[in-house]
């Protein structure tokens, strides 16, 4: 074989192995496209203690007054939480803020252990203690006399630490990761125990709430409770209408 093809073919293979060494660098080094940002992930805590979720300047701002020992409120969080989140949160087109009606102080211990860990905590702890409500109440209904008598002693504190330990909220709180101490922390919050108060006056008083949940949807009152009407209420104000 003559020594001028070999060496055709020896600088042809090279060619291609740059060529293939080239494409892989280039590849590689190609910036990754990046997803579309989450609004879920944006949350702002109002001047009243209230938590936002979402884009700020989103078309549709929605009101939520919710109370943990409302059971339509449970339906609510349970059937709405993923499909609010993925369809109209995390898409940029609906701010959702979620404000507390404190009705007792079952729903006030609750309250207080959803805020633990502050604003980027809170949409899981929310929906953790809402997932667990039918047990709560269960274990609610269930309590002794006795239990019952001991949730309205003391102070809010020492209260509410009774009452998360017979409701089955300490344990919740337990298994996502908050040991006795944080736990203490934020039931014997009097920051965040006057913000909920707080709240519930300006639900009451200002925006004449009469139960839970209830909803307004850039400012008006929704007049409706469950996910499905609320959805189609979005629908409808991100159209226009």
């Amino acid at each position: 074989m003559p020594a001028s093809y070999l060496a055709h073919r020896v600088r042809r293979a090279a060619v291609v192995v740059l060529s293939t060494t080239a494409l892989v660098l280039f590849t590689s080094a190609a910036p990754a496209q990046q997803s579309a940002p989450r609004w879920s992930a944006t949350i702002a805590e109002s001047g009243i203690g209230a938590y936002s979720i979402g884009n700020p300047a989103a078309k549709v701002k929605v009101v939520e007054y919710f109370s943990y020992t409302c059971h339509v409120c449970g339906d609510f969080a349970r059937a709405a939480g993923v499909p609010l989140k993925t369809l109209y949160i995390d898409k940029g087109l609906v701010q959702f803020e979620y404000r507390n009606l404190v009705r007792d102080p079952i729903d006030m211990t609750a309250a207080l252990l959803a805020r633990c860990g502050g604003a980027k905590a809170f949409a899981g702890n929310h929906q953790a203690i809402f997932a667990a409500q039918p047990a709560i109440l269960d274990r609610i209904t269930k309590a002794t006399d006795k239990q019952k008598k001991s949730w309205f002693e003391g102070t809010t504190g020492e209260r509410a630490r009774k009452i998360a330990a017979d409701t089955g909220l300490t344990a919740l709180m337990t298994a996502r990761g908050y040991t006795t101490a944080q736990q203490n922390v934020c039931l014997d919050n009097e920051v965040a125990q006057a913000e909920l108060t707080g709240m519930t006056n300006i639900g009451v008083n200002a925006d004449r709430v009469g139960g839970t949940p209830a909803f307004f949807i850039n400012g008006r009152q929704a007049g409706v409770t469950s996910w499905a009407a609320i959805k189609t209420k979005l629908d409808a104000a991100l159209k226009g209408s």
